[in-house]
C-alpha cells in the first residue's frame, strides 16, 4: 500500500500546487477552491493508505528488490457468471435519472434495486446452491 500512498501522495501536491499557480493567474475563485478541495480529497486516500500499509505485511509491490515470483499466487476470486454487476449498473442508472430529473418516485426505485442488486452480489455465494 505504500505505492498508492505514495502516488496520492503526489497528486496532493500538484494539486495543491496547481490551486496557488491558478489562484494567482486567473484570480478566479471557483477554479482555486475545486483544486483545493480535491487535493484535500487526494490526502484523505493518501493518508488512510499510508495507514493501512502500516497494519499489513510487505507486499511484492512495495518491495524494491522483489522478483516477479514474489507476486505469484491466488489474487482472490472473482465470479465467471455473475449477472448481478449488470443489475448493480441499472439500478444506479435509474437512481441517476431520478435526480437528473428529480423524481422521486425514480429516486426510490432505483434506490430500492440498488440496494437489492448489491444485496446480491455480495451474498451471491452464501445462499442457494452455490453455497461453501
Amino acid at each position: 500500500m505504500r505505492v498508492e500512498s505514495r502516488i496520492f501522495e503526489i497528486l496532493t501536491v500538484f494539486c495543491f500546487v496547481c490551486a496557488i499557480v491558478y489562484g494567482v493567474l486567473s484570480g478566479e475563485e471557483v477554479g482555486i477552491v475545486a483544486l483545493t478541495l480535491t487535493g484535500g480529497l487526494t490526502l484523505i486516500i493518501g493518508t488512510y493508505f499510508r495507514f493501512v500499509a502500516r497494519r499489513l505485511e510487505e507486499r511484492p509491490e512495495d518491495n524494491p528488490e522483489a522478483e516477479v515470483s514474489d507476486g505469484a499466487g491466488d489474487l482472490g476470486f472473482f465470479s465467471p457468471g455473475s449477472y448481478w454487476p449488470i443489475a448493480v449498473a441499472g439500478g444506479a442508472a435509474v437512481t441517476g435519472l431520478g435526480v437528473a430529473y428529480w423524481q422521486w418516485w425514480l429516486i426510490i426505485t432505483g434506490a430500492v434495486g440498488l440496494i437489492i442488486a448489491i444485496c446480491g452480489l455480495v451474498f451471491e455465494y452464501h445462499v442457494g446452491p452455490e453455497a461453501h
